[in-house]
């Protein structure tokens, strides 16, 4: 393979454009996750902005780019997927049919190991370092609007009845339900971010947007218009007020899920589930083929979903002892994490410690 690597900043116009037409080429080709937004060169730079280390190698064949591999770097050699912990899309950006060495591909990028959490299905040279395969759900709105909710009917019908019931009262008691599916106003991004991090604390989560390089990075993707990507937020009102919002990003095949929140005064409306349908219908009118909900058991997604993808997390290694260090130090961390998610009978103990925790964090403050 003839590898180059590049800063974020010496990657040329040309390639970002032949990484797009890479990603639509797959698209094209039945294989609409290589057009995730997550996987897009809009998101690898805009935290290569916040944060450092990024890297982007470039694989070509006579001359002309087929795959693009955007990671993070430490200075001992240690990779990750670029924005771990926050990306819920990872790898190889590749035309169809194209098949590569990892190891390979690790030692021109100078690494040791890469590590990622969500790495997406087909990526069969990274696949072999997966210590865990997990459900990722989707939303299907190829087919159109109607379709969706036909299926929504037939797999879930009191969810839907119920959820459009709410919405009805909601209009009715509050005031009319209008939706923006792309709200161009940042103070109603804030006012999402204020709910989310009020979440986050309720929750005994840790608080995402309590680090303000996340913060920068949400203005910074929410700002970022590009052929083929766009940071959109979402917001359900009630009369005036809103209600509920969601920002994620958009390809011309994929919205990725990313930060859902609602105003918990109007809790007993579900107006984050409400929201989500009307993400589905305007997604669904702008020709996307699905919603992306992201890997992680929760109720509502089971609710919405169509069906489920799957995503990888673990860690392609070349025999080398930072690979080594770095596989001791992490593996105990991620075996306790999914052994307590993957289990109802501990993940709801869990949650109710978590929730706790939060309750009385905040009557501490």
């Amino acid at each position: 393979m003839d590898i180059t690597v590049y800063r974020p900043g010496e990657l040329t116009a040309a390639d970002r454009a032949e990484w797009t037409r890479v990603q639509n080429q797959a698209v094209a080709s039945g294989s609409p996750q290589l057009g995730n937004p997550f996987l897009s060169p809009e998101f690898t730079l805009a935290v290569a902005h916040h944060h450092r280390g990024v890297r982007i190698a470039v694989v070509r064949e006579d001359g002309v780019p087929v795959a693009f591999f955007p990671y993070q770097r430490s200075a001992a050699g240690v990779g990750r997927a670029v924005g771990l912990g926050l990306s819920d899309c990872q790898g190889l950006v590749h035309r169809p049919g194209f098949q590569w060495d990892a190891r390979e591909l690790l030692r021109a990028c100078g690494l040791a190991v890469w590590e990622f959490d969500h790495l997406m299905e087909g990526q069969k040279p990274f696949e072999e370092g997966a210590t865990g395969t997990y459900p990722s759900p989707v939303m299907d709105v190829e087919h159109g609007y109607e379709a969706y909710l036909g299926h929504l009917r037939a797999h879930s019908p009191k969810f839907l009845r119920t959820t459009l019931a709410k919405e009805r009262r909601l209009g009715r008691d509050v005031g009319e339900v209008r939706y923006v599916h792309d709200e161009r106003d940042v103070t109603a991004l804030r006012r999402l971010m204020a709910w989310k991090s009020a979440q986050y604390r309720r929750t005994g989560r840790s608080d995402r947007f309590a680090r303000p390089w996340i913060v920068e990075l949400v203005e910074h993707l929410f700002h970022t218009r590009a052929d083929g990507f766009a940071g959109q937020l979402s917001v359900l009102y009630a009369g005036d007020r809103p209600v509920a919002a969601h920002f994620g990003m958009r390809s011309p095949a994929v919205l990725a899920c990313w930060f859902p929140a609602y105003d918990t005064e109007f809790s007993k409306f579900s107006p984050g589930l409400v929201l989500h349908l009307r993400m589905a219908e305007g997604a669904a009118a702008d020709g996307l083929a699905q919603l992306d909900l992201g890997r992680g058991h929760k109720e509502y997604k089971e609710s919405l979903k169509t069906r489920d993808l799957a995503v990888s997390e673990g860690w392609v290694t070349r025999r080398h002892p930072v690979a080594l260090g770095h596989r001791a130090r992490r593996a105990p961390v991620r075996a306790l994490r999914n052994a307590v998610t993957a289990r109802p009978a501990l993940r709801e103990p869990a949650d109710r410690f978590l929730k706790r925790v939060g309750r009385l964090r905040a009557g501490a403050q």
